[in-house]
């Protein structure tokens, strides 16, 4: 273990819980019926300073929630991503402003579909920014027909192939098929696979050693599962998305790869295909801890460096956590990056500027510069209400900031 996080993991082992401004709130999370069990994170750029855990990993076996529970925080990978592709661009290897077909030749030609099915040449081929703006009107993941496979490459041949919805660069669509498209160049220009070049570039150098598409036996003994409301909203409950599939199906779809049964049970049988493929969606496919993605944060807090490392330059830092989109609107709330959303308020406790990502389950990560914090916190939910997703990120954040914050003028 390196040295920084030996000694903040020293600090919080003195901290009790009672001593924690964090505690109490992640208490009130619980106490609502908002989560089932939560795990949160704030940290310095030298150190963590909190580290908290309550409720339970698991409703059903009562299972208490651990610091280092696994949570999938999907489209937060949007968020790994784009860093990946910035040390391609600090590399001179990549250009935002390259056309896409440069790196992926299946992608010349491309046409726009207008609202009376009449197609036509965009004005400009769509760029490496665009795709990873989510300005690109690239055909969207829900789009009815698409057949995603288990390898990247096909995939994105298959977006390649439909005709896009609208003038790149002009409107924002949030579009996992673009940030797949993103992974799929750092394929091709770093001659490794998106997985492997995650692991070699990012996580190995990082020691994030629980970030993963491919959750191993030990790290799902410590998987939050899913909850949702019970039928009468009273309480919550925990999901088994594969209780209809028999285990000799699921060995078969993984072609003999072993998958735990709690991470079938939490995603689906289907995630059986990703083990036999080992494949991982650049968009969201990531499993991840809260000391993992707290220290993925602090390397951006710190402009790219950590512990004596540099992963990212300042300008590559500074590039993908402003505004990416030109005048192109995202929300009243927030713009994107390269793979991060940008707050535009600090209704939440983060200040703006503030730069993150939430992910479907309502995890959520985000680096506040100006307060000098990285605060994440892990929940897996289904249906949690906009008015709840407001108490509970409000709530941590804005005790984080009051604990632990130092706002500059």
């Amino acid at each position: 273990m390196k040295p920084s996080v030996f000694f903040s993991f020293l600090a919080l082992a003195s901290l009790s819980h009672a001593e924690s401004p964090i505690q109490p709130v992640l208490q009130s999370f619980l106490d609502k019926h908002i989560a089932a069990g939560v795990v949160t994170l704030v940290a310095s750029k030298d150190k963590v300073l909190d580290l908290e855990a309550a409720g339970y990993a698991s409703l059903a076996n009562k299972t208490p929630m651990r610091k280092d529970a696994l949570f999938w925080i999907a489209s937060m990978s949007k968020s790994l991503t784009g860093t990946a592709l910035m040390m391609l661009v600090d590399e001179g290897k990549v250009s935002l402003d390259d056309p896409v077909e440069k790196y992926l030749p299946e992608f010349k030609g491309q046409q726009i579909k207008d609202a009376d099915g009449i197609l036509h040449p965009p004005k400009h081929p769509i760029t490496v920014r665009e795709v990873m703006c989510h300005t690109s009107g690239l055909v969207l993941a829900s789009e009815k027909g698409l057949k995603m496979t288990q390898l990247l490459k096909e995939n994105v041949d298959l977006f390649a192939s439909y005709p896009l919805s609208q003038e790149p660069g002009t409107k924002y669509e949030y579009n996992n098929c673009g940030i797949d498209t993103g992974g799929r160049i750092i394929e091709v220009v770093s001659g490794m696979s998106y997985a492997d070049f995650m692991q070699k570039r990012l996580f190995d150098p990082l020691d994030m050693k629980d970030t993963t598409f491919w959750p191993n036996e030990e790290q799902a003994s410590r998987l939050a599962h899913t909850a949702r409301f019970t039928a009468d909203k009273t309480a919550l409950e925990e999901i088994k998305q594969d209780k209809d599939a028999e285990q000799r199906i699921i060995d078969k779809w993984s072609e003999g790869v072993h998958v735990p049964r709690a991470v079938t049970a939490d995603m689906g049988a289907g995630v059986a295909f990703s083990y036999a493929k080992h494949y991982g969606e650049p968009a969201g496919g990531f499993f991840s801890t809260a000391a993992d993605v707290g220290t993925f944060c602090r390397m951006l807090l710190n402009g790219g460096a950590l512990d004596g490392k540099r992963y990212l330059s300042e300008p590559a830092v500074k590039q993908m956590s402003t505004i990416q989109t030109g005048a192109v609107p995202v929300s009243p709330d927030s713009a994107y990056g390269v793979g991060f959303s940008i707050k535009l308020k600090d209704d939440e406790g983060p200040s703006v500027g503030s730069f993150g990502h939430r992910g479907a389950r309502r995890t959520a990560m985000w680096i506040d510069p100006n307060n000098e914090l990285v605060m994440v916190v892990l929940v897996e939910r289904f249906d949690m209400t906009g008015e709840e997703q407001k108490i509970m990120y409000g709530g941590f954040m804005k005790a984080a900031v009051t604990a632990y914050g130092k706002s500059k003028p």
